[in-house]
Protein backbone atom coordinates (compact mmCIF):
# COMPACT_ATOMS: atom_id res chain seq x y z
CA UNK A 1 0.00 0.00 0.00
CA UNK A 2 2.81 2.13 0.69
CA UNK A 3 5.34 1.08 -1.43
CA UNK A 4 9.18 1.81 -1.28
CA UNK A 5 8.01 5.05 1.39
CA UNK A 6 6.40 2.17 3.89
CA UNK A 7 9.22 0.05 3.65
CA UNK A 8 11.76 2.43 4.20
CA UNK A 9 9.89 3.62 7.63
CA UNK A 10 9.02 -0.07 8.69
CA UNK A 11 12.68 -0.87 7.97
CA UNK A 12 13.97 2.00 9.73
CA UNK A 13 11.40 1.90 12.55
CA UNK A 14 11.64 -2.42 13.34
CA UNK A 15 15.55 -1.76 13.63
CA UNK A 16 15.54 1.70 16.01
CA UNK A 17 13.15 0.29 18.37
CA UNK A 18 12.89 -3.05 20.12
CA UNK A 19 10.05 -4.43 18.46
CA UNK A 20 10.13 -7.87 17.22
CA UNK A 21 8.63 -7.22 13.74
CA UNK A 22 9.65 -10.09 10.67
CA UNK A 23 11.51 -7.59 8.11
CA UNK A 24 12.83 -10.30 5.77
CA UNK A 25 8.75 -11.44 5.50
CA UNK A 26 8.21 -8.04 4.37
CA UNK A 27 10.76 -8.12 1.90
CA UNK A 28 10.31 -11.29 0.63
CA UNK A 29 6.52 -10.35 -0.41
CA UNK A 30 7.47 -6.53 -1.60
CA UNK A 31 10.80 -8.58 -3.55
CA UNK A 32 7.90 -10.44 -5.34
CA UNK A 33 5.90 -7.60 -6.17
CA UNK A 34 7.93 -4.73 -6.64
CA UNK A 35 11.74 -4.04 -7.84
CA UNK A 36 13.80 -6.75 -5.84
CA UNK A 37 17.27 -4.51 -6.11
CA UNK A 38 15.67 -1.39 -5.13
CA UNK A 39 13.34 -3.00 -2.37
CA UNK A 40 16.89 -5.12 -0.94
CA UNK A 41 18.79 -1.42 -0.88
CA UNK A 42 15.98 0.68 0.94
CA UNK A 43 15.57 -2.54 3.70
CA UNK A 44 19.46 -3.15 4.03
CA UNK A 45 20.06 0.72 4.12
CA UNK A 46 17.31 2.06 6.43
CA UNK A 47 17.62 -1.04 9.19
CA UNK A 48 21.17 -0.33 9.22
CA UNK A 49 20.42 3.26 9.79
CA UNK A 50 17.95 1.93 12.30
CA UNK A 51 20.46 0.01 13.96
CA UNK A 52 22.70 2.42 14.64
CA UNK A 53 20.11 4.13 16.86
CA UNK A 54 20.93 1.22 19.53
CA UNK A 55 24.34 1.44 18.93
CA UNK A 56 24.23 5.27 20.10
CA UNK A 57 22.54 3.48 22.89
CA UNK A 58 25.64 1.95 24.14
CA UNK A 59 27.28 4.70 23.38
CA UNK A 60 25.95 5.90 26.28
CA UNK A 61 26.19 3.34 28.43
CA UNK A 62 29.06 3.94 28.10
CA UNK A 63 29.44 6.24 30.35
CA UNK A 64 27.64 4.75 32.90
CA UNK A 65 30.61 1.47 32.84
CA UNK A 66 33.70 3.15 31.82
CA UNK A 67 34.31 4.67 35.41
CA UNK A 68 34.01 1.10 36.84
CA UNK A 69 35.16 -1.13 34.10
CA UNK A 70 37.44 1.18 32.67
CA UNK A 71 40.69 -1.40 32.20
CA UNK A 72 38.22 -3.98 31.13
CA UNK A 73 36.87 -1.82 28.12
CA UNK A 74 39.88 -1.16 27.09
CA UNK A 75 41.04 -4.65 26.46
CA UNK A 76 38.00 -5.48 24.85
CA UNK A 77 38.25 -2.59 22.60
CA UNK A 78 42.19 -3.74 22.04
CA UNK A 79 40.39 -7.04 21.67
CA UNK A 80 38.01 -6.20 18.80
CA UNK A 81 40.99 -4.33 16.75
CA UNK A 82 43.26 -7.36 16.86
CA UNK A 83 40.68 -9.82 15.69
CA UNK A 84 39.39 -7.95 12.97
CA UNK A 85 35.57 -7.59 14.84
CA UNK A 86 34.73 -5.92 11.32
CA UNK A 87 33.92 -9.54 9.76
CA UNK A 88 32.13 -10.85 13.07
CA UNK A 89 29.80 -7.92 12.85
CA UNK A 90 29.31 -8.72 9.16
CA UNK A 91 28.80 -12.07 9.96
CA UNK A 92 26.23 -11.42 12.54
CA UNK A 93 24.20 -9.35 9.87
CA UNK A 94 23.79 -11.44 7.46
CA UNK A 95 21.63 -13.51 9.44
CA UNK A 96 18.10 -12.42 9.94
CA UNK A 97 17.90 -12.73 13.47
CA UNK A 98 18.10 -9.66 16.06
CA UNK A 99 21.81 -7.58 16.22
CA UNK A 100 20.35 -5.68 19.13
CA UNK A 101 23.26 -7.14 21.72
CA UNK A 102 25.96 -6.39 18.74
CA UNK A 103 24.87 -3.14 18.29
CA UNK A 104 24.92 -2.07 21.94
CA UNK A 105 27.86 -3.91 22.90
CA UNK A 106 30.15 -2.06 20.14
CA UNK A 107 28.63 1.62 21.33
CA UNK A 108 29.34 0.39 24.76
CA UNK A 109 33.49 -0.40 23.83
CA UNK A 110 33.32 2.67 21.43
CA UNK A 111 34.02 0.61 18.18
CA UNK A 112 34.69 2.21 15.31
CA UNK A 113 31.19 3.53 13.69
CA UNK A 114 32.34 3.68 10.40
CA UNK A 115 33.73 -0.02 10.38
CA UNK A 116 30.44 -1.11 12.70
CA UNK A 117 28.05 0.49 10.07
CA UNK A 118 29.95 -0.34 6.71
CA UNK A 119 30.07 -4.06 8.35
CA UNK A 120 26.49 -4.08 9.20
CA UNK A 121 25.13 -2.17 5.68
CA UNK A 122 27.29 -4.93 3.40
CA UNK A 123 25.86 -7.82 5.78
CA UNK A 124 22.34 -6.71 5.66
CA UNK A 125 22.42 -5.35 1.76
CA UNK A 126 23.53 -9.01 1.02
CA UNK A 127 20.66 -10.56 3.21
CA UNK A 128 18.05 -8.84 1.50
CA UNK A 129 19.34 -9.37 -1.41
CA UNK A 130 18.86 -12.51 -1.40
CA UNK A 131 15.55 -12.38 0.76
CA UNK A 132 14.18 -10.14 -1.68
CA UNK A 133 15.39 -11.91 -5.27
CA UNK A 134 14.25 -15.02 -3.29
CA UNK A 135 10.41 -13.96 -2.93
CA UNK A 136 10.86 -12.44 -6.75
CA UNK A 137 11.60 -15.90 -8.53
CA UNK A 138 9.69 -17.78 -6.14
CA UNK A 139 6.30 -16.69 -6.51
CA UNK A 140 6.17 -17.56 -10.01
CA UNK A 141 7.43 -20.92 -9.37
CA UNK A 142 4.70 -20.89 -7.17
CA UNK A 143 2.22 -19.44 -9.54
CA UNK A 144 3.02 -22.28 -12.01
CA UNK A 145 2.57 -25.13 -9.69
CA UNK A 146 -0.64 -23.34 -9.28
CA UNK A 147 -1.55 -22.83 -12.67
CA UNK A 148 -0.08 -27.01 -13.62
CA UNK A 149 -2.39 -28.26 -10.42
CA UNK A 150 -5.91 -26.54 -11.50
Amino acid sequence: MFGYLGLAVTSLLSSALFLPFPLPVLVFTMGANMNPLLVALIAGLFSTIGSSVKYLLGLGGKELLEKRYEKEISRVRAAFEKYNFFWWIFAVSLTPFPDDPVSIFCGMVKYDFKKYFTALLLGRLILYVIVSFSGYYSISIIVNIIKITT
